[in-house]
């Protein structure tokens, strides 16, 4: 029986694995053919040599587009490494580095919404990552060099172990004080009740901010009382590559600085966002909390760039996970099709689209604000589960009997749910940019 299961399986993994090759080989040729500069990555190494040479942090520029070092001084000694390679070689590891990070991401996103368990498939990680790698967010991530993935491989692994898992929290503090945005999901975990996650998150976060000042105490002043402010510094809000609330506002008022226009329904969305995550965590739908506190912080941040919604790797999988596969699909296929590149952005023309254009110009955002709308509806009644009765080991389980225990989520649409924050430690079974347009 085995053997003809692993035979009638290994078909399957196969073709995965060739479609996971073929993507690799197919993206390598495309950086290889159109010398792709990954200029986020020479950005990095920009910002660990200024602390090696002790220069200012925060004067240069690099690349043909002028771009700035933009990320707290904690970020810039982690990528003191950076300049130990030369630059061929460090794009290389960069694309290797992101692709493991991909599969990181798919692997956890898989045992995050319960996939990796008894209806797992072997082949379908792989043919998962094969496919994830050509969704826009993840390819802008391996285009420019990012780290995006390993931002978000931090939070979701972090926040997905079992609450009491030792140092949860500390993960997400690293995360934050490498870029500020995962700081958000410390206000969402003091709104579930997680103090302690909460507390351990700040107590990393602080000691970033203090790494930061130890080594680089100049830089430190500068960037905590007047460069984390300065959003013109990262980027113009209203082009095409800004998919947070405040760039689609842009577009659709034609105004570079929507102000107040943009300040008011960013904090309305922040408010119901992170009051929707509460009660979906209270209701038993901690998969949807999370992610609802993650598509919240890419809508009200003023700045998100389109290869910052990695996020959608994780969505897909908990669509899937939920049997919601048309949703998946459509997901997938939203984030694939780049509708806002193939849209005039070049100079102002990000400011002159027509009415029809404007959905094609903000896909992201409208999907976050869509999002919330389906998370009200999908979690507002609480879940409800009955105890199983524990089966005699001496005898074989009363198929006939009605007063047998009922399976626990019977009926209910969602699968059964995996080990998650609610779980005590010991019961879980887991644990391009162009001259106008943007910088780091």
């Amino acid at each position: 029986m085995i053997h003809r299961t692993v035979t009638s399986r290994s078909p399957r993994v196969i073709a995965s694995g060739v479609l996971l090759l073929v993507s690799l080989a197919a993206f390598a040729a495309l950086c290889v053919t159109l010398r792709i500069p990954m200029a986020d990555t020479l950005v990095y190494r920009a910002e660990g040599a200024a602390v090696v040479g002790g220069t200012d942090l925060y004067g240069f520029t690099v690349t043909e587009w002028n771009l700035p070092a933009t990320y707290p001084p904690f970020a810039a000694i982690l990528f003191v490494p950076t300049t130990w390679l030369p630059i061929p070689l460090l794009k290389i590891a960069f694309v290797a580095g992101n692709v493991a990070l991909l599969a990181l991401l798919v692997h956890l996103s898989f045992r995050f919404t319960g996939l990796s368990g008894s209806r797992a498939r072997p082949w379908l990680p792989l043919a998962a990552t094969g496919l994830a790698l050509w969704l826009e967010p993840v390819f802008q991530t391996l285009l420019f060099g990012q780290i995006n993935l390993a931002l978000v491989c931090l939070v979701l692994w972090d926040l997905s172990r079992p609450e009491g898992a030792v140092g949860k929290g500390f993960a997400l503090g690293i995360a934050a004080g490498i870029k500020l945005t995962p700081g958000f999901f410390v206000v969402y975990l003091l709104l579930v009740g997680r103090i302690r996650t909460a507390a351990t998150a700040t107590a990393s976060f602080v000691g970033t901010v203090l790494l930061g000042v130890l080594v680089l105490p100049g830089a430190s002043v500068e960037f905590w009382t007047r460069r984390m402010f300065e959003t013109g510094r990262v980027g113009k809000v209203w082009i095409v590559d800004n998919q947070s609330l405040q760039g689609l506002l842009a577009r659709v008022l034609r105004i570079e600085e929507p102000g107040l226009l943009w300040a008011v329904p960013a904090l309305l969305v922040a408010a119901l966002g992170l009051w929707l995550a509460r009660r979906a965590h209270h209701h038993g739908h901690s998969q949807w909390g999370l992610l609802t506190a993650a598509f919240t912080a890419l809508l009200i941040s003023p700045i998100s760039w389109s290869h910052h919604w990695v996020w959608c790797v994780p969505l897909a999988a908990l669509l899937l996970a939920e049997r919601r596969v048309y949703l998946a699909v459509v997901v997938t296929a939203l984030f694939t099709a780049r509708t806002h590149w193939l849209l005039p952005h070049d100079g102002e023309l990000d400011l002159q689209y027509p009415w029809w254009q404007q959905p094609l110009a903000s896909p992201y955002p409208l999907l976050g604000l869509a999002l919330l709308g389906c998370v009200a509806v999908w979690t507002g009644r609480r879940r409800v589960t009955v105890p199983t009765q524990r089966a005699n080991p001496a005898r074989p389980a009363d198929r006939g009997d009605p007063n047998s225990a009922r399976p626990a989520n019977q009926g209910d649409p969602l699968p059964a749910r995996p080990a998650f924050e609610d779980e005590p430690a010991g019961r879980s079974s887991e644990p391009r940019p162009t001259a106008h347009k943007r910088a780091t």
